[in-house]
């Protein structure tokens, strides 16, 4: 269902994105450093997981209904900030007992598969993205819909954002274990989660002032 004419320059075009540093790169690199592999590896997921659901909603042609309201796009960008910047408060709030051991993740690793899911849904560059990005790639030279293709071209930047993200948790989880065997760095990871939390919300809310 993919044009096999245009399938380089859309593999270049996904290359090229994923090398671009982005607030899910920084999410998930961050929290594979801070927490493990495990729990980077979750939120590599959470992040893979919402991306299909903007690639349904855009084959369907929602996205593209959204997109177009500005409204709606305000409204995500406020509600997608207020919840990274709840996320970064309930981070900076926590003690440093409540720290996950490296044989005791697995309550970490879901709640940052939620977070990395729900911060990309309501994500509006996330949103615009694969309503302007995908159709670009749509051919008229094949018998496949238009929902088909943007369908298969989005499940393809899936798969591999999903790859890419994966290799990163493994470089990073590596600098992240040494670091979790740290007690000084136990006593502050936290605070340095919530920080990058803070981060994202300002990076969100910024574009809602343009």
């Amino acid at each position: 269902m993919i044009d096999m004419s245009v399938l380089p320059v859309y593999l270049t075009a996904v290359v090229a994105l994923l090398l671009l540093p982005g607030p899910d790169m920084l999410l998930i690199a961050s929290s594979s450093m801070s927490y493990g592999r495990r729990v980077g590896i979750f939120a590599s997921l959470g992040n893979a997981t919402s991306g299909i659901i903007l690639t349904l909603l855009a084959a369907l042609g929602v996205s593209a209904l959204i997109a177009m309201n500005p409204m709606a796009l305000k409204v995500l960008h406020l509600l997608g900030g207020a919840y990274l910047l709840k996320m970064g408060w309930d981070c900076i709030r926590a003690q440093a007992a409540d720290a996950p051991e490296l044989d005791g993740q697995s309550k970490m690793a879901t709640t940052f598969y939620q977070r990395a899911l729900v911060s990309n849904l309501l994500n509006p560059k996330a949103l615009v993205f694969f309503v302007m990005f995908l159709p670009q790639f749509v051919s008229s030279n094949i018998t496949a819909t238009s929902g088909e293709q943007m369908l298969a071209l989005g499940l393809l930047l899936n798969v591999l954002g999903l790859l890419f993200n994966l290799v990163l948790v493994a470089l990073v989880g590596t600098l992240g274990k040494s670091l979790l065997e740290n007690a000084k760095f136990r006593t502050y990871q936290h605070k340095f989660m919530g920080g990058i939390f803070f981060i994202l919300a300002l990076w969100m809310l910024s574009s809602f002032l343009k």
